[in-house]
């Protein structure tokens, strides 16, 4: 069996990016062929598999030429003309089925969610697709009311975790923050609006306070980075926050075990990877409350500093009790495997 992947291909490292390299990597490490394609403005090397195209004539002359028996299709954000049109397209090609998963978890309960039905475009080019994976319920609830049959639909979560080798050492940047800082505070994602890190910064003032050497890694990157480095840089505790950059998932796994509290501040997100895989590892995670937070996470309101602040602050004084993981980490891509076999059958 030969899989292509298309979807945004890392650097820069996300959730999305993080899932299609899992499922690679399983596949290639239990012997079947899987290629990738980048569908992102990143360009790097064509290299072991991994394409670049330019534009969307060079895109549909690949996926021509590439030999599949899988086309997996990768979405985030919004189920967009051009998105549904490059689906429409793999549709046609012969000799391939095609899968998609759509990882934006809060599309659902937008506007645009809330209005699927049969008789739109949406709805027309999901139902000739062969395999749709929503990474939560409401995802796939959404599917059925665009019409797609039940049996084409499967729910699977979008993370596989590998649990780091602590004997393995960090980057030396991130090694001397952790020997200079205790707790130190974690946060995983785009330096974007929607994730709220201007509050997590602000925070941290009255943290240090109670917690003199406490300290807030903040890993990602993003349209916001200038500004918050400008944040960061004004505040006489400047050096107890470390505006790390982008980070390679490896790093961030070993980083999330590292550290004492994986926090995700949100004004709107779905089902993130990084909550899931700290859960996973035994990190205590705190926060914002989307409605689709799995079991386990402490719950704050949106951009309520004194929540956060007391939140951290009671969980610190009560310790961070971590659970050993449970199963290997890689449940979820034997799912999509699965899904693959019947595909073929």
């Amino acid at each position: 069996m030969k899989v292509v992947q298309l979807g945004p291909y890392p650097p820069p490292h996300g959730g999305v990016q993080t899932n299609l390299v899992a499922i690679r990597d399983y596949l290639r490490g239990h012997g079947y062929s899987c290629d990738a394609v980048n569908l992102t403005r990143f360009r790097r090397e064509e290299a072991d598999g991994v394409y670049y195209p330019e534009g969307a004539a060079a895109l549909m002359r690949l996926l021509w030429r590439l030999r599949a028996d899988i086309l997996h299709l990768h979405f985030g954000g919004d189920l967009t003309p051009r998105l549904l049109a490059l689906a429409l397209v793999c549709t046609l090609l012969p000799g391939r089925k095609t899968v998609l998963t759509f990882h934006s978890g809060g599309y659902p309960g937008s506007p645009e969610g809330r209005s699927a039905a049969r008789g739109t475009l949406r709805g027309f080019v999901l139902r000739r697709l062969d395999g749709l994976i929503g990474v939560n319920p409401e995802i796939s609830a959404m599917f059925q009311k665009f019409g797609v049959r039940r049996e084409r639909i499967r729910t699977i979560l979008p993370f596989a975790v590998r649990p780091p080798d602590r004997s393995q050492p960090l980057p030396e940047r991130l090694a001397n923050f952790f020997r200079a800082h205790s707790p130190v505070l974690l946060t995983v994602g785009l330096l974007e609006p929607e994730y709220d890190l201007g509050m997590q910064i602000d925070t941290m003032a009255e943290i240090v306070e109670r917690h003199p050497r406490a300290g807030l890694i903040i890993a990602g990157t993003g349209s916001l980075e200038a500004s918050l480095g400008a944040q960061i840089g004004a505040k006489d505790y400047a050096a107890h926050v470390l505006l790390y950059g982008d980070m390679p998932h490896a790093v961030t796994l070993r980083a999330t075990l590292e550290c004492d509290i994986l926090l995700r501040t949100t004004l709107y997100d779905g089902d993130s990877v990084s909550v899931r895989e700290a859960l996973y590892l035994g990190t205590p995670v705190i926060a914002t409350d989307n409605g689709m937070r799995p079991a386990g996470v402490r719950l704050i309101p949106v951009s309520d500093t004194v929540r956060l602040r007391d939140t951290v602050c009671e969980m610190l004084a009560h310790g961070t009790a971590r659970q050993a993981p449970a199963g290997d980490g890689q449940e979820n891509i034997r799912a999509v495997l699965k899904l693959y076999e019947e595909l073929m059958t």
